[in-house]
């Protein structure tokens, strides 16, 4: 996989493209997935390595990328990434980060005026970047035209009214002034909360836990399924062990409960996983076990 990869598939009517912005190590995979095991990794190296785990330096492999999905003659974008230049002190991966997104959405066909809506599965850093861009000095919508559908319940725990996340990470007030304050300012934010329909192929739906709002984005045409689960799993190793949740989750154990129910559906619904972070093909087929657990198909 290169940065510029562009991979583009269809579920029914519906045609998605992923644009990868950056893919490569991230932090230590105990530090990632702290319920785990360390010794788990090696058990399931065949399946881990080398797309989503580098056994050498014990890191993850991750990817950072948006969605393009055409649906219903209209085109969304999930997720938006990191932004460019932004100030995060407290996640240096992203700190002043420099990146092309708008460049690489006009490669695939896409200009900022042809987007129509943007959904951010959730607020944190790396899923709301690009929902702005420097206008002279000043933040304003990277997407002129389209509405921005932002999880009700993230946008007050983030914004102003819940003290920018309660203050815990100076980062949580600087992600809301800079990527999602411009878009309430310029009128083009919708909030939602517990299940919205997006269009006749396309729901969102509250899976809480990773964050107080955070959001899955369910696709279901001619009989084809996709869901989009944003950080309810950043690594395989959550498909195998969904109770363990991220050290990135505000709540883990209402994330495994969300992972779980997530995983159960996809399972029997034969629902194509499309993860916020995966590296390697970035999506996963998922199979339930005799044993009630789950691995990814093969």
């Amino acid at each position: 996989m290169t940065d510029e990869q562009v991979q583009s598939f269809r579920v029914g009517d519906v045609e998605l493209l992923r644009i990868v912005e950056w893919h490569g190590p991230f932090i230590p995979a105990p530090d990632l997935v702290p319920g785990c095991d360390p010794e788990e990794w090696k058990e399931h190296r065949e399946l881990l390595a080398p797309d989503h785990w580098d056994p050498d330096s014990d890191r993850v492999r991750s990817a950072l990328q948006t969605w393009i999905v055409r649906s219903a003659g209209r085109t969304i974008l999930v997720d938006t990434g990191v932004g460019d230049g932004r100030e995060r002190p407290g996640y240096p991966h992203f700190h002043r980060r420099q990146s092309d997104l708008p460049g690489r959405l006009a490669r695939a066909g896409v200009r900022p005026q042809d987007v129509d809506v943007v959904v951010n599965t959730h607020i944190h850093a790396d899923h709301v970047g690009w929902n702005t861009r420097d206008v002279e000095g000043e933040w304003a919508p990277t997407f002129p035209r389209a509405r921005y559908l932002l999880p009700a319940a993230d946008d007050a725990y983030f914004g102003p009214a819940g003290g920018y996340g309660g203050g815990v990470r100076e980062d949580d007030r600087l992600v809301y002034e800079d990527s999602v304050a411009p878009v309430h300012r310029a009128g083009q934010a919708v909030l939602w909360d517990g299940r919205h329909r997006v269009d006749e192929h396309l729901t969102l739906e509250s899976a809480p836990g990773h964050t107080p709002g955070s959001a899955v984005l369910r696709v279901a045409s001619r009989g084809e399924r996709a869901v989009f689960v944003g950080d309810l799993l950043h690594n395989p190793m959550q498909v195998l062990r969904p109770e363990c949740s991220s050290c990135f989750c505000l709540d883990p154990g209402q994330a495994a409960a969300s992972r779980r129910r997530i995983l159960e559906r996809a399972a029997s619904e034969r629902e194509l996983v499309i993860p916020a972070h995966f590296a390697g093909p970035g999506v996963v087929a998922v199979r339930r076990l005799e044993t009630g657990r789950f691995a990814p198909a093969r």
